[in-house]
């Protein structure tokens, strides 16, 4: 007897294909995506198998760094708009955008659980053109959000080291810095992760000691205080803060190839990820905000420390300082490991020339991790407010290819193996992202035009970019192909 058994990705279209194969007649029939792989032996120069696999505390730290890597920057939001809806921010925000896109992230993520990502998500769903479009904005997202952390690590350390505030000094310590945290990123994922778990205790506890030191000093009338300053709520800035501190979840989906036990780790570290990122955001903000008299316009980068110094003393303050150094730090190391495996899962499925499949004897994507430190040296030179509405505008895009793959493939293949589904139907997800799409638009109304513009001309490129390189493919200028260790994508 002959059923439908299983529906493959084919290896050069990215589109899925239905094929058949003959089960016994007791096994009832079950649709699964796989991918039929036809690449040569040595595309890649460390054995798959033998790659030691992330677990889930590692995981989720790299999560927390992907997502946040503390309070570290949500300054600008009491800035923009006051304690009360400072607050109100951190709570109602994660149920319109940070839940809904880790849950997808946790669905996909493990229906497609290799290092491409929301790359394949949207390719199974719409074709390898706009898997590439995904591929492209994300990348570059990424890239432009990794050129800020040098700076910021730069600007914590200013206070106590002037010399890096300007001039070839400060250019030197930018490449420096670079250049020593993207070795650790070639060194292995594994040592990455290691330093993402120790960096987030060092960077999370000074404010878990500042909130316990705070109670006695705490007003709560404090928090209900709107926005002091004459012309109002800052919207543009309250709002790209919130979401720039609260987005990228989606990122550690091109890490899932890495994963130890994808289908079950992934959501768990994605569950944990998200009480620790929503914690340690709203913690600080009613410690800051409740223990000490309101001065708006000194809430920007770097205020903590001195909320710290007021509370607890100097020593707080300057651990703080630390903290916020390193955090930026464990940021520049899990957005480079997300950005170059990406490019390896691109690769990996034909989407790049097969130079960017190639790992070191650490297991890493070195070409992808030069790719993505070369970008980042080149965009450091942008301000803090220009790389978050440019990287908040390119992001947006590539959500809402996220959002329609997601709908999509429930509508096109209901039966497909899902090891961690939402418990709602296509309506219900439908409905689930119609909040987030809904905020995407305003995020973008908000963009000057200056990024504005900037932003579209690299979605052109990208427009551009995919039929110039299956033309370089097609001439056989550089080689493309498939690897062949990729496992089944459904079962």
């Amino acid at each position: 007897m002959t059923e439908l058994s299983s529906l493959t990705i084919d290896s050069t279209t990215q589109k899925p294909r239905i094929s058949s194969t003959d089960n016994p007649p007791s096994s009832p029939p079950h649709i699964s995506i796989g991918v039929t792989t036809a690449v040569e032996a040595g595309s890649t120069e460390t054995p798959v198998n033998k790659i030691k696999k992330i677990t889930v505390l590692p995981l989720v730290f790299l999560i927390f760094y992907e997502v946040s890597g503390g309070p570290f920057g949500i300054e600008d939001s009491v800035n923009a708009a006051g304690p009360l809806l400072a607050i109100v921010g951190f709570i109602v925000f994660p149920f319109i955008w940070s839940i809904p896109e880790a849950l997808i992230t946790a669905e996909m993520g493990t229906m497609f659980p290799e290092n491409g990502g929301y790359v394949v998500w949207v390719s199974s769903a719409l074709g390898p053109y706009w898997g590439f479009q995904q591929g492209w904005v994300k990348w570059l997202s990424g890239v432009i959000d990794n050129a800020l952390y040098p700076i910021l690590f730069l600007d914590y350390l200013q206070s106590g080291v002037p010399v890096l505030g300007s001039g070839i000094p400060r250019v030197a310590a930018i490449l420096v810095l670079t250049v020593a945290l993207t070795y650790v990123n070639y060194r292995g994922l594994s040592i990455v992760g290691v330093a993402a778990v120790l960096l987030g205790v060092f960077s999370i506890l000074p404010f878990v000691v500042m909130s316990f030191m705070s109670i006695p000093k705490l007003k709560p009338s404090r928090w209900l205080v709107v926005s002091k300053k004459t012309k109002g709520v800052k919207w543009s800035l309250y709002l790209n803060t919130l979401f720039w501190n609260l987005n990228y979840w989606d990122s550690i989906s091109t890490l899932s190839g890495e994963v130890e036990n994808p289908s079950k780790t992934l959501p768990r570290a994605l569950f944990y990820a998200l009480l620790l990122v929503v914690l340690s955001y709203i913690f600080p903000v009613l410690t800051g905000t409740g223990a000490i008299p309101l001065d708006q316009n000194l809430w920007t980068d770097g205020y903590f420390a001195n909320i710290g110094k007021v509370i607890g003393g100097a020593w707080l303050g300057w651990w703080i300082q630390a903290a916020a150094a390193t955090s930026n730090m464990g940021m520049f190391l899990a957005e480079m490991s997300s950005d170059s495996f990406q490019l390896l899962g691109m690769a990996e499925r034909g989407m790049l020339p097969q130079v960017f499949a190639k790992r070191s004897r650490y297991g890493t994507p070195w070409v992808g991790i030069l790719f993505s430190a070369s970008g980042v040296i080149l965009l450091s030179w942008l301000s803090f407010q220009e790389i978050v509405a440019a990287e908040n505008f390119l992001y947006c895009f590539g959500m809402i290819l996220e959002f329609i793959a997601f709908v999509r493939l429930r509508m096109k293949y209901p039966a497909a193996s899902r090891p961690f589904k939402i418990p709602v139907g296509v309506l219900g997800s439908i409905l689930m992202c119609i909040p987030p799409t809904v905020l995407i638009g305003v995020i973008m109304a908000f963009t000057n035009l200056k990024v504005a513009a900037v932003s579209l001309a690299a979605i052109v490129i990208g427009l551009v970019l995919q039929p110039c390189l299956k033309q370089v493919e097609k001439k056989g200028w550089l080689k493309f192909s498939t690897s062949s260790h990729l496992p089944n994508l459904m079962e």
